[in-house]
């Protein structure tokens, strides 16, 4: 089982939550699972657009309170 990496990325304004993915996703390995939280309504279309270029797997994707939750199983490693 991998490692559960859990990125806050709340109150960070586009580019930044993405970016913050990114940077998580650098340092992850294959099977590992990044939980990542932002309040970006730009996030979802750049969360999805990141998923269809890099391969990895968007395990969930939820939103309560204005908090958008994306789950990321890394599988392009």
């Amino acid at each position: 089982m991998g490692e559960r990496i859990v990125v806050d990325a709340k109150g960070m304004a586009c580019p930044g939550p993405i970016t913050k993915l990114v940077k998580a996703y650098r340092k992850a390995k294959s099977g590992d699972i990044i939980e990542i939280y932002a309040t970006d309504p730009g996030f979802k279309p750049d969360l999805e657009a990141w998923i269809k270029r890099t391969g990895n797997e968007l395990v969930e994707i939820s939103e309560e309170g204005g908090v958008i939750k994306a789950v990321i199983k890394v599988t392009a490693k």
